[in-house]
């Protein structure tokens, strides 16, 4: 007897139930857009097999219930900034304009810091400065260095960084290192990991891949640890695009130099970075750096506001477009914003145009050539509804501008790690820095300045005169934005 129809009516019906099951999963999945529903249901509708996988994989902000569990206590046993000696006193000298003081209760309401006055910073002058500016700190740090990169190389940069840890290692400053497993994969599997935890550094890998077939069975795997956090001492720390490598950037050498914007802070925003520092290691490794959060915080009189805000798919929901969407609506004369990388929901795309539409003077800079075909595609997009509601869009054509910036009516600036796509809204762990300080936020504008002059206008003639197929491929790529 031939029972191959049974069989394969039974496996069509057991696909059928498959594939309804994770359509109705996904309609059911709280916290997701209308666009995102509407995308993975014809996914999985129009490819069922490929849908499916896809869907698994890649469908749901899952990191896996051991971690989740494990960030979520590690958060409970760390100690309140505000009880620290020095900070309550931080958070009164922080006065910003009232006009300005939502911004910051935005902030708050994310990460639960308050802005802290008595701040000093500088803006690094390029890449290779960064790296010197970190390493002259290391070499005088008497305490500690802490550190996380997502992207940390075994080049000339990222060899500084190592040769600078392990002399502080060796006078006995206690430094930790930490780098993400899946973006410093290179640093990890080289020589220069053992040589450092030989050299008695601490050492973790953020978001351990393991085997990568069983990974999805944990959570994703391309949820990664996207922060770029330097302190050392408690005291000092550094915030911006900037990775631990060359510009030349050996991974993808064909869009080089990398543009990032560092900035080397004082004073007790460096504190909140070591908050986010210790919560990212007390997750991974067992290790209480309760006490350091506890010890006196310096709080000059003289000094801006600042706050840090890290968001992550452990963090409150659609916290990083909220915060990007509120700096955009409370423009009031200019808005100018750098990112590489530019796949944004409806309502980022609808706060930017009506940025400009309310008379703001609106400009965005991207990277002319794009290290993702994805992204390059999807953004572009979007450049019609820009221009048309008086958006100015310019293309670095320098190298792939990397720097991840936002001035706000000369006044205030956020830099950080976060790009205005769906993967720093939802996936990756990010760290960003809010202040008020027009003389700073004057500097970063002098430095989106220097962007523009290297960059090209795109006018709306420009983008009309595009073909039709490559319309529809902008088009086509940026609807499954939701799914990528």
């Amino acid at each position: 007897m031939n029972n191959s129809p049974l069989i394969a009516a039974l496996l069509l019906a057991l696909h059928l139930s498959l594939q309804i099951a994770l359509i109705v999963r996904a309609l059911l999945r709280p916290h997701r857009d209308p666009a995102s529903r509407i995308a993975w249901v014809v996914v999985m509708a129009a490819l069922p097999l490929v849908g499916i996988v896809a869907y698994v994989l890649l469908g749901e902000v899952n990191l896996g219930r051991r971690r989740i569990e494990r960030m979520r206590a590690t958060l409970a046993r760390l100690p309140n900034l505000t009880t620290a000696p020095g900070m309550a006193r931080a958070i009164v000298l922080a006065q910003p304009p009232e006009r300005m003081a939502h911004l910051f209760s935005v902030g708050q309401s994310i990460s639960g810091f308050a802005p802290v006055g008595g701040n000093r910073a500088s803006l690094l002058p390029d890449s290779d400065a960064a790296i010197e500016a970190i390493v002259a700190d290391i070499d005088a740090a008497r305490d500690t260095v802490h550190l996380i990169f997502y992207i940390w190389l075994p080049d000339g940069n990222g060899g500084k960084v190592v040769a600078a840890l392990k002399r502080a290692a060796a006078r006995g400053v206690i430094c930790r290192a930490m780098a993400d497993d899946l973006g410093s994969k290179l640093m990890i599997r080289s020589p220069h990991w053992e040589s450092m935890r030989h050299a008695g550094i601490r050492l973790a890998r953020a978001l351990p891949i393991g085997n990568p077939l069983l990974r999805p069975m944990k959570g994703r795997i391309d949820l990664r640890n996207h922060r770029k956090i330097v302190v050392i001492d408690n005291r000092i720390t550094y915030c911006g695009s900037q990775n631990c490598a060359d510009p030349a950037f050996r991974v993808k050498p064909k869009y080089a130099p990398w543009v990032d914007a560092m900035m080397r802070f004082e004073g007790p925003v460096a504190r909140q970075n070591q908050f986010l520092f210790a919560a990212d290691w007390m997750s991974h490794v067992d290790e209480d750096l309760g006490e350091l959060l506890l010890r006196s915080v310096d709080a000059p009189e003289i000094g801006f506001a600042a706050q840090v805000i890290g968001t992550g798919p452990t963090v409150r929901y659609a916290a990083m477009p909220e915060l990007f969407e509120t700096l955009m609506f409370s423009a009031r004369r200019e808005l100018v914003i750098t990112t590489p990388y530019y796949v944004p929901d409806e309502s980022i795309q609808a706060a930017l145009c009506a940025s400009a539409r309310r008379g703001v003077s609106t400009t965005i800079v991207f990277p002319a050539r794009n290290d993702s075909w994805v992204v390059g595609a999807a953004s572009r997009s979007y450049y019609a509804d820009l221009l048309d509601a008086g958006v100015k869009i310019y293309e670095y054509l320098g190298g792939l501008l990397h720097t991840k910036s936002l001035t706000l009516d000369g006044e205030v600036t956020l830099i950080g790690s976060a790009n205005m796509d769906r993967r720093s809204f939802d996936l990756n762990y990010e760290n960003n820095i809010l202040l008020h300080d027009p003389v700073l936020t004057a500097a970063m504008r002098q430095r989106q300045d220097s962007y523009i002059a290297k960059a090209r206008a795109v006018t709306p003639a420009s983008v009309a005169g595009w073909t039709r197929h490559r319309r529809l491929w902008n088009n086509t790529i940026a609807m499954l934005g939701p799914v990528l």
